[in-house]
């Protein structure tokens, strides 16, 4: 039975690299600025792809990937890595990020959605209730959380709910044509497209908004540096790659609602690392998150 899990288990597999890539993300963030996170992560994940291109496949790029490969997952890593996370990281400046996380549990079911229109993605009635638990776990946790935040009380902006839902959605999509223009080419490769795609994105933005120096003085701090380098390892190298070996061994709705458990995860090391209390009332989220996605497993 297990055999046949393969997407379940690498959805929940880069549900763990999310949890390491979004601590290392956060402490780098904060010292750099977020702009220059994002595009320096991409490059340093092009490079861990294409050397792992070469000892795994005998070539750096992808040549061997068609022109409908290319068209597919380049448009996924323009609609993901740069519309989604500039939508989302633009949210957490205007609503915070616990109320924009919360928002951005709408992905799994915006993917199933898109994932039916596009493809005829068809998801049984265990499934659904597997996504309505999990999401449910993690709404509780992340809403609990941000009743702590008093600065995150106040008089919620329009603006950044939408550039949450924005976010959401571009994630979601990005994912979905993942998968329809990946089919059953290789997934390290296919983040590949992806992500030079989203350096191409990146690198107009920063050219518009005139950040390059600031990129470049990013460079030069060692410990924002190792940190990308963490975060690129177990987030576009790892966490993405095994992101698209789920889709294309299950439902896009499953797999992105397996994925979406990083609040759930992000618990334990917060608890280890930063000495955070946990509520009774998170522990029961995260209970309720688990059986949703042990439903998967069935």
């Amino acid at each position: 039975m297990m055999e046949f899990r393969i997407g379940e288990l690498a959805a929940l597999f880069t549900a763990v690299c999310w949890t390491v890539t979004s601590l290392a993300f956060e402490s780098a963030g904060r010292k750099v600025g977020s702009l220059q996170v994002n595009i320096i992560r991409l490059f340093m994940a092009v490079v861990l792809l294409s050397l792992f291109s070469f000892l795994r496949r005998g070539m750096f790029f992808p040549m061997d990937a068609t022109a409908y490969n290319w068209f597919w997952l380049a448009l996924s890593g323009i609609a993901g890595f740069v519309i989604g996370d500039l939508f989302l990281f633009k949210a957490f400046t205007v609503i915070g990020s616990r109320l924009s996380m919360l928002i951005m549990t709408l992905v799994p079911p915006i993917s199933a959605l898109i994932g039916w229109l596009l493809m005829g993605e068809v998801l049984s009635w265990l499934s659904i209730l597997g996504m309505v638990l999990t999401m449910t776990g993690i709404a509780v946790v992340i809403f609990n959380r941000r009743k702590k935040k008093k600065e995150e009380m106040n008089k919620v902006d329009p603006k950044g709910l939408l550039y949450a839902l924005g976010g959401a959605f571009g994630q979601a999509l990005g994912l979905v044509l993942s998968k329809f223009g990946m089919e059953d080419y290789d997934a390290f490769s296919a983040t590949q497209i992806r992500v030079f795609a989203g350096i191409i994105g990146f690198s107009i933005i920063v050219t518009v908004f005139r950040r390059w120096t600031p990129v470049r003085l990013a460079l030069k701090q060692t410990k924002p540096m190792l940190l990308m380098l963490l975060g690129a390892t177990f987030g576009p190298f790892l966490g993405v790659s095994s992101s698209l070996i789920a889709v294309q061994h299950t439902e896009t709705g499953i797999a992105s609602t397996i994925m979406s458990i990083t609040p759930i995860l992000i618990i334990p090391p917060t608890v280890l690392i930063f000495k955070q209390k946990v509520s009774w009332i998170e522990i029961a989220g995260a209970v309720i998150s688990v059986c949703g996605v042990a439903l998967f497993f069935i």
